[in-house]
């Protein structure tokens, strides 16, 4: 992942949300994910809890079926997480 994905990524959610992420915080948390935690859905439903937590933002259940059938579908490349931001973003 490049680092100005990383940057604007994280502006774009500051942005959004009107809070003020870390990226000492975001990297923290990318720390904790391991290889297979896109393909197991209470991990990654768990993963997607914490960064809705973190970001201070609701996402509804809705939203949380979209996102782990997207990455379970597509696997995690960088090009994907953009798409998955930009759907996150949406809602």
């Amino acid at each position: 992942m490049s680092k100005n994905f990383s940057k604007d990524a994280l502006n774009a959610i500051n942005k959004k949300t009107g809070k003020n992420i870390t990226e000492g915080a975001i990297k923290k948390l990318a720390g904790t994910v391991k290889p297979g935690t896109t393909q197991n859905e209470a991990q990654l439903r768990q993963l997607i809890k914490q960064v809705s937590s973190m970001a201070k933002v609701p996402v509804s259940e809705e939203t949380v079926k979209s996102i782990v059938n997207a990455v379970q579908k597509g696997g995690a490349t960088s090009g994907s997480m953009e798409s998955l931001m930009k759907l996150i973003l949406k809602k």
